[in-house]
């Protein structure tokens, strides 16, 4: 699924928007009905299901980050549920596919400058891994901080070197929630204490080979 989201300061931005709200309110239906990474990131997830955002893209160099987070894998999912700034939508909809495993993607990677890795975990739909949720934690202390959040569908957060990168499907009039006009994928930096937007890039499905570069917007949050 492609992603979407904007950046914060310690302080999420939710991203809104009308043009995906029908995918918003499908993705939710899904969510609540459910019961090959890049070198040198650590990756954890529904290994059967890939998200549209992300197979539509090629595979990012982050021979940078750290490939295994020290003292094991971090339980994603008391993450989220114990989180004030995740919606209460998505930790009531946030629930098994099968048995006891759940529709969450897991990256470990380096984005903040911590002597851990951060982690970065995204919520996805069981039937079709549409991405609904988008977070990034930095390590604090014996915990983690939320420093990044996106909750509208479709959302989807991934590491590309020391970059958090961000890929949301561009919907036009008329456009059912299986296809998409575009997709903008926009690559923050973090500085000075929160993520800095340092460029995007806008595809046009309509049109081969229509890939455009667009100012970058700044710091938002």
């Amino acid at each position: 699924m492609r992603s979407l989201t904007k950046a914060a300061r310690y302080k999420p931005a939710l991203i809104t928007g009308g043009a995906v709200t029908a995918m918003a309110a499908a993705a939710g239906l899904l969510l609540a009905g459910c019961g090959a990474s890049s070198e040198g990131v650590r990756k954890e997830g529904p290994a059967q299901t890939q998200s549209a955002a992300k197979a539509s893209r090629a595979p990012s160099d982050s021979s940078s980050a750290s490939a295994t987070p020290p003292g094991g894998k971090v339980d994603a999912v008391k993450l989220i549920k114990s989180d004030p700034k995740v919606s209460d939508e998505i930790k009531k909809n946030l629930k098994p596919c099968v048995k006891d495993h759940y529709p969450i993607d897991v990256t470990y990677g380096q984005l903040t400058g911590s002597d851990r890795p951060d982690v970065v975990v995204n919520i996805l739909t069981c039937g079709d891994s549409i991405g609904i949720g988008s977070y990034v934690y930095r390590p604090k202390g014996d915990s983690y901080e939320n420093v990044f959040t996106a909750e509208q569908s479709p959302v989807y957060a991934d590491i590309d070197r020391r970059d958090l990168q961000i890929t949301k499907q561009v919907y036009g009039p008329g456009d059912a929630v299986c296809c998409a006009s575009g997709e903008d994928v926009l690559v923050y930096h973090w500085s000075d204490g929160n993520f800095r937007e340092t460029g995007r890039t806008h595809t046009d499905y309509g049109k081969v080979g229509n890939t455009s570069k667009v100012p970058s917007e700044g710091t938002e949050g």
